[in-house]
């Protein structure tokens, strides 16, 4: 018997180890579990740190497209408000020649009744197209007697007047217009030195 209480008592012994394995083997699962979701919590939190990040990242690009396309929306209405304003500056600049034309016309001294008629009616001719002109917001700038202004005036000469300041425009020697509040061309002038 005691053969068998030894065997007994082996089997008892390795039952025990295995259920001490088994123990072991169990906590060391729990370990484990518990090492896997402290890193399975540490994904997830890196994973919203970068997802939140991206968002960031995203209603910055947002943001900057839409004050992008504020600005484009805000140029366009200035451009088309510009383009309006000005949109007759081509023909009123192409008219300038037509107009210096005129004038010249009219200066013609004239002698016969015949003459002075078509003087007459070529001037009736230029005040209508001044009046159109100007309708258009075309202005004659002033020169003569006025001190030179270089961003409307234009000096092709000077000229000595003891009786006037320096710096005065003393003849007009060709029409400058605006155009509401742009040079359409500047006014050739004689200054006072």
């Amino acid at each position: 018997m005691t053969e068998t209480t030894e065997n007994k008592d082996l089997v008892q012994e390795q039952q025990d180890v295995q259920a001490d394995t088994t123990e072991e083997n169990v906590e060391q699962a729990e370990v484990q579990e518990e090492t896997a979701e402290l890193s399975i919590e540490e994904q997830y939190e890196a994973k919203l740190a970068e997802l939140q990040a991206k968002l960031e990242d995203e209603e910055n690009r947002h943001l900057r497209l839409r004050a992008d396309f504020d600005n484009m929306r805000r140029r366009q209405q200035l451009d088309r408000e510009a383009a309006e304003k000005y949109r007759a500056q081509s023909l009123l600049s192409d008219l300038l020649p037509v107009l210096d034309n005129f004038e010249r016309a009219l200066q013609v001294e004239t002698t016969s009744e015949e003459a002075a008629s078509i003087i007459k009616g070529i001037d009736m001719v230029y005040r209508s197209l001044l009046e159109a002109t100007e309708k258009e917001g075309l202005q004659v700038i002033k020169a003569e007697g006025e001190p030179f202004d270089p961003n409307v005036h234009q000096a092709v000469m000077q000229e000595q007047d003891s009786e006037k300041e320096t710096g005065i425009v003393l003849r007009e020697l060709q029409k400058g217009y605006l155009l509401k509040d742009r040079v359409l061309r500047p006014t050739m002038v004689s200054v006072n030195e």
